[in-house]
């Protein structure tokens, strides 16, 4: 039997934020319910930040409540503080997530706040989400580069998730947020932070800006890795990363794990499906 990989279907969340588009309602929930039925285990699908910062999670708590939630498919929501988790938790999301950054740089531009201010917010949506009994994962921005600072060191990456795991993530996503990690960069990051995190609780999050996520995944894969974040379509990008448009394409990620050997568990007609919808939501044919 193939060894299981899992993709963690991101596009509805992290691919929409950016798009200019004014997306009706109808069509996030209509992109959600094709992608429940693909054989996802999680999705994430709703974002509880000010609507000033990023408009097209304003109506997150109206996806929530118009998708037709199918068994055994985990609803989740990125919630930056306190109040975003009491949202989440009221529209029924399933899980939470929240955000750090490996720069400083990046951390003071997408949340105002150092790594070490940003990482005593989550404190209380940590104890009111262990309160709830709603699992909370963790991702960590910019492991490998950011538009700010440049390089980033892998010890620091090492640092911020150590200290998520610490506080109670059961998952920590690490994110090349502007898509310029290589498989030797990659690697390098991964030998540090599986020094203080076990590879099992650890999932990939590769930004496909300079058409390298895919080979991020095999050298991850090589370490241990067997969850991945992808957006079908490609949807989207960053509002905080200048330039790093393009998350990696959930069917292409099906596509080359298969070709390796993997079973992700998903259906490739529901996500051609899916896809198609994704790029008519950017306007793309």
């Amino acid at each position: 039997m193939a060894e299981r990989v899992e993709i963690v279907e991101v596009g509805p969340r992290d691919g929409l934020q950016n798009e200019p588009r004014d997306i009706p309602v109808a069509e996030k929930i209509a992109l959600v319910d094709c992608l429940s039925r693909a054989g996802f285990r999680r999705i994430e699908v709703a974002s509880f930040v000010s609507p000033k910062w990023v408009p097209q999670m304003a109506s997150s708590d109206q996806v929530l409540a118009g998708i037709r939630r199918a068994c055994g498919v985990a609803y989740t929501a990125l919630t930056p503080n306190l109040r975003g988790f009491e949202d989440a938790r009221a529209a029924k999301a399933d899980e939470v997530a929240i955000f750090a950054s490996a720069s400083e740089g990046f951390s003071k531009a997408n949340i105002n706040a150092s790594i070490i201010e940003s990482l005593e917010r989550f404190k209380p949506v940590m104890t009111a989400a262990k309160a709830a009994g709603i699992p909370v994962r963790g991702y960590v921005s910019c492991v490998t580069d950011c538009p700010y600072d440049g390089k980033v060191a892998p010890g620091q990456v090492a640092f911020v998730a150590e200290k998520l795991l610490q506080m109670g993530c059961y998952e920590i996503s690490l994110g090349d947020t502007i898509g310029q990690g290589t498989a030797e960069s990659i690697t390098s990051m991964l030998a540090a932070v599986c020094e203080v995190v076990p590879a099992q609780k650890l999932a990939g999050h590769y930004h496909d800006t300079s058409g390298r996520a895919l080979e991020n995944i095999e050298a991850s894969l090589a370490q241990g890795l067997r969850v991945f974040d992808a957006a079908v379509g490609g949807l989207g990008g960053c509002p905080y990363a200048p330039g790093a448009a393009g998350n990696v394409a959930t069917e292409m990620v099906h596509e080359r794990l298969t070709a390796l050997g993997y079973d992700t568990g998903l259906e490739k007609r529901v996500l051609q499906e899916a896809a198609e919808m994704a790029r008519k939501m950017r306007g793309m044919r």
